[in-house]
């Protein structure tokens, strides 16, 4: 079973009803929350929180109903809410020196291959910089088509997305259960489930509680996601002060486990694409791609075909062998003009700053 204290990369997600009562943040609740977030950042995890909360802040705040809100409705209490839950995270972790940061994001943001990266190195450049970033759906924007729906779900894919080993949904319930516990007495909880099969998938239900709109079908749905990517992840009751270190110390809970190594999840997703195109390199960038470097413009000797940004390329070493797949951070004539530069050149070539590495390692499948 894993422990958060081993956990080198930890995303937690946060309930509505958790951290809103009656329309008012749960102040005790979140600076308790804080002191877990700084006592896993002292031994050296980096932590990134996915945090529901914004329209029902906002709701409150504008006088809606607690009824189901009309689209516009939603969006407007997202724009009043979000302001106010980047402030409340951000007075409760800076007095523990923490910088916090706001990342918000829609379904298209992972789905589509050249936001994702951006996404992905935003998010690995604020946790370099030890900075705990704070992560919502943009709901002031997002509609139906372009929505994730739930937190769940989107904590699972930013625990992909930055290759975090640990995942944490803190719910109103301690874990996954064979039945419904608040209506079936005899449903029993799960301590850890190694394999998601047909039978557990037809154990979730799909009631959400409060102002939360996970079921635990969504939550399914993000352990699948999740483990599949090398990330364990647990489903434990969050109302409680010290919710981490309840966890840490035994509290009853569900742990999905981990199928594999986050590293090697995304190796393997990586070689299995399609390429576009393919990047040839000369010899002294295939022996640094070898030694686990970044490819860098000036190893590049030829362009081959028409990518854009995002797109999976062959990459072939000087005899045409082909090395591995990555991922590339420019289209194709962008690297035809900065093939065989040095990176600090990129900028008076393309007449915009742009990443050091055509494929960056973390983006690259030998």
């Amino acid at each position: 079973m894993a422990t958060i204290s081993k956990a080198k990369r930890l995303v937690v997600k946060i309930g509505s009803a958790l951290l809103v009562e009656r329309g008012r943040l749960r102040a005790d609740w979140l600076r308790c929350l804080a002191e877990d977030v700084a006592e896993a950042k002292a031994r050296g995890t980096s932590v990134i929180l996915v945090s529901s909360g914004s329209i029902a802040l906002g709701r409150a705040v504008l006088g809606l109903p607690n009824s189901a809100l009309a689209l516009e409705q939603s969006q407007a209490a997202a724009a009043v809410g979000q302001i106010r839950l980047a402030r409340a995270y951000e007075e409760v972790l800076a007095p523990h020196g923490i910088t916090t940061a706001q990342v918000l994001v829609t379904l298209e943001d992972s789905t589509d291959r050249r936001r994702y990266l951006n996404s992905r190195a935003t998010l690995e450049t604020l946790l370099a910089l030890g900075v705990v970033p704070i992560v919502n759906e943009n709901d002031t924007v997002a509609t139906d088509e372009i929505r994730y729906g739930d937190n769940d779900r989107l904590a699972a894919q930013i625990a992909v997305t930055v290759g975090a080993d640990q995942l944490i949904l803190l719910s109103d319930v301690d874990g996954f259960y064979s039945g419904n516990p608040k209506t079936d007495p005899t449903a029993k909880r799960f301590d850890v489930i190694d394999t998601i099969t047909p039978e557990i998938e037809a154990m979730a239900g799909d009631a959400g509680s409060g102002l939360s709109k996970g079921g635990m079908k969504t939550k399914l749905m993000a352990a699948k996601t999740a483990t599949g990517a090398g990330c364990a992840m647990a489903i434990a009751e969050g109302s409680v002060l010290r919710p981490l270190t309840a966890l840490e110390r035994g509290a009853p809970a569900t742990w999905f486990t981990a199928q594999g190594d986050p590293q090697a999840a995304r190796k393997r997703w990586i070689a299995a694409m399609k390429v576009r195109g393919e990047v040839v390199v000369d010899e002294g960038a295939a022996g640094a791609l070898g030694s686990g470097k970044s490819l860098l413009p000036a190893g590049i000797a030829r362009i081959i075909g028409q990518f854009g940004r995002g797109d999976p390329v062959a990459i072939l070493g000087p005899d045409g062998a082909r090395l591995g797949v990555g991922l590339t951070r420019y289209t194709a004539d962008e690297a035809r003009a900065i093939a065989g530069h040095r990176s600090a050149e990129i900028e008076t070539i393309l007449g915009y700053p742009g990443r050091a590495a055509l494929i960056h390692r973390d983006d690259m499948a030998l």
